[in-house]
Order: C-alpha cells, then structure tokens, then sequence
C-alpha cells in the first residue's frame, strides 16, 4: 500500500491530533502531531507500539520506566503495557503498531 501525504487519513486520540498513514495485514503506520499541553493518559492496547522521535521532546512512562525523549530516539512499547505520554515540547513522532489499531480507522 501507497499513500501519499495529500491522501492520508486526519484523526483524534484523546485530544491529540494524528494522521493514519500506511495500514497493511499486520502493521500499521501512524504520524503523531503533538502540541504543548497534550497528555495521553495512562492506557494499554493489545498492539506492540514502535516509535521515532521525529521532532520536539517528551516524557514517556510504561511498566516501570519513564524516559525523557527528543529528536534521534526511538522506542519501543509491548502490548498490553500501560503507558503515558506527556508533551514537553510539540513535535511530530512516528508510531508502528503490529497489529494495526482499528480504532485509529
């Protein structure tokens, strides 16, 4: 599958604006438009959840762990891990979701 930029798919997760990009059979690729102030509250969902930090700076907290993350860091979040992520400064990150999140379609 091909999208190009123009055609990709504008959502809402919790008060945080996203674009659902390619979706295949068993991932799924997602582009987060992060602003300052966002919070996503602690949460888990059954899908393995990898990222890039494309832009801006973040708190990332998830089984014991909590990471301040910024631009050149990636990650890497199992399923059915509960996670939070809070906006230090706005950005855009890159997720990968296997399998996809039918609630981002």
């Amino acid at each position: 599958m091909i999208v190009k930029s123009n055609k990709s798919k504008k959502r809402e997760f919790k008060g945080v604006d996203f674009e659902v990009l390619a979706t295949g059979d068993k991932s799924m690729v997602t582009k987060m438009n992060y602003k300052v102030g966002d919070k996503v509250p602690a949460h888990s969902h059954p899908n393995e959840q990898s990222g890039y930090i494309v832009s801006g700076e973040y708190i990332v907290k998830y089984n014991q762990t909590e990471e301040r993350l910024q631009a050149g860091d990636s990650y890497c979040i199992p399923e059915n891990a509960d996670h939070s992520w809070e906006v230090i400064t706005g950005g855009e990150v890159i997720d990968v979701f296997t399998p996809p999140r039918y609630d981002y379609m």
